[in-house]
């Protein structure tokens, strides 16, 4: 067999090779393309949860007042969050911890929230107080610290919404 036609052979092998190549990267390409354009979507998505996102953080403003047992939260009505309190967290909290009780996503505008928090007050007393708060959620991440307090002599726990800037 001459040179020129074994040459002439593996160029026609590679021909025919090269199309089913040509064809899978054809294919990678339109994958590649399909995953890209779902990248974006999610991009989009996770930035929009992003800038709806409100949170609530739960401070005691007078650490010797409250002994927690229980915080429930509701927005707009509905159910978002209840905690029991251990009393390691009852501590923790009294030292000066906050915790993050809610965290969640809400459309612009008018909100409220709901708060029911049961206690054992300092004079021994079993406490149980419901607290509301309006706000206007507004384009960005919201943040609202609901404080906790209770002072000498009555010991009646009052609950303050701010909103951290």
């Amino acid at each position: 067999m001459s040179a020129s036609l074994l040459v002439m052979l593996l160029i026609g092998l590679n021909l025919v090779a090269a199309s089913p190549l040509d064809d899978e990267i054809e294919t990678l390409k339109a994958e590649t393309s399909a995953t890209a354009k779902d990248m974006v979507t999610l991009e989009q998505k996770v930035r929009q949860l992003v800038d709806t996102r409100v949170s609530v953080f739960l401070t005691l403003g007078s650490r010797d007042g409250l002994d927690l047992d229980s915080v429930e939260l509701f927005v707009n009505g509905k159910p978002a969050v209840s905690h029991l309190y251990t009393p390691a967290e009852s501590r923790s909290l009294k030292q000066g911890g906050i915790q993050q009780l809610f965290m969640g996503n809400l459309v612009n505008g008018a909100h409220e929230l709901q708060a029911v928090i049961t206690a054992r007050a300092a004079n021994d007393r079993f406490v149980r107080r419901e607290s509301s708060h309006s706000f206007k959620k507004r384009p960005g991440e919201l943040r609202l610290e609901m404080a906790l307090e209770a002072n000498a002599p009555d010991y009646e726990p009052r609950v303050s919404f701010i909103e951290w800037k």
